[in-house]
């Protein structure tokens, strides 16, 4: 009887918008759709921005995607390309696990950081890539992050950051955690100096990179479904203990309650930021002739 008791399993609700990487076929020709299963040629859904074309489905993009995506062709100049990620703690196959992601991924790091243009705007850009350590943050991210915001306090531009994390990276214990204070502080001096932070959350975005830098922008902005939140939706219905809404931490949920300025779809990312950053151009500038 008590083992009947602690054996049953309790059901909970989840998310619709939980998404896996696309599923590839006839080595990489063809592409299924995890949400509709609508099976289409990868060139077309490249062409597309990596959106299905059935039913809107964001798939995930990889850093150097993304970039392509909002960045003027030829205007890209990375930042701090060779920082690398120790093992702090002595973690048990740590840096095994890191040369395994660099291999797979061509990256150092879960997170690319540079200087670009935006339709010939200025700006500093940061893209997480959720295929290294599920863009975890460790001590190199956050040292990428803080520099790259400083870059942009140098230039006088503003920051754009598209964040997409499963949180701090339990490898480097509380130095991982330490990052969100340092992140933070340098946002502060962004807006000491007022120039704006843009924050675009994508799918997912979770832990202590929602809980830090991530929902600091002057402008938080995410994509349709993007799953951000904390803590994990078991653990709050375990805690508070109820059932959730189905749309719980989706960005929609957070649109509607506050928590969002908007949710853009990828077509219309870049137009977006453009139309911000052509807004805040204007207002400098009025601003510069006023004090003359």
């Amino acid at each position: 009887m008590f083992k009947d008791l602690f054996s049953k399993k309790r059901k909970y609700a989840t998310i619709p918008s939980e998404r896996t990487q696309p599923t590839k076929m006839n080595d990489g020709v063809m592409t299924k759709c995890p949400t509709c299963k609508t099976i289409m040629y990868s060139r077309e859904l490249k062409k597309h921005d990596y959106v299905c074309t059935k039913c809107d489905h964001h798939f995930r993009l990889t850093a150097r995607d993304r970039i392509n995506s909002v960045i003027d062709v030829g205007s890209f100049e990375e930042l701090d390309v060779s920082l690398l990620s120790g093992n702090p703690l002595d973690f048990p196959d740590y840096e095994d696990k890191l040369a395994s992601d660099q291999q797979k991924t061509g990256l150092n790091e879960a997170i690319i950081t540079g200087r670009g243009q935006m339709e010939g705007l200025p700006v500093v850009i940061g893209v997480m890539d959720p295929r290294f350590r599920m863009a975890s943050m460790g001590t190199v991210v956050g040292e990428k992050i803080k520099r790259a915001i400083e870059t942009a306090l140098e230039d006088r531009v503003p920051f754009i950051m598209f964040s997409a994390s499963g949180g701090a990276r339990m490898q480097e214990g509380v130095l991982s955690l330490m990052q969100m204070a340092k992140t933070s502080v340098a946002l502060q001096r962004l807006d000491e100096e007022q120039l704006p932070f843009i924050s675009i959350m994508t799918h997912p975005t979770t832990g202590g990179v929602s809980a830090s830098f991530a929902s600091l922008g002057d402008y938080n902005f995410a994509e349709p479904r993007a799953l951000i939140g904390f803590a994990g939706r078991r653990i709050i219905e375990q805690t508070i203990r109820e059932e959730l809404p189905e749309d719980f931490q989706t960005a929609e949920f957070l649109l509607e309650h506050g928590q969002l300025d908007k949710v853009i779809h990828r077509s219309e990312m870049k137009s977006t930021l453009t139309t911000i950053l052509k807004m805040h151009q204007a207002s400098h500038q009025r601003g510069g002739e006023l004090s003359s």
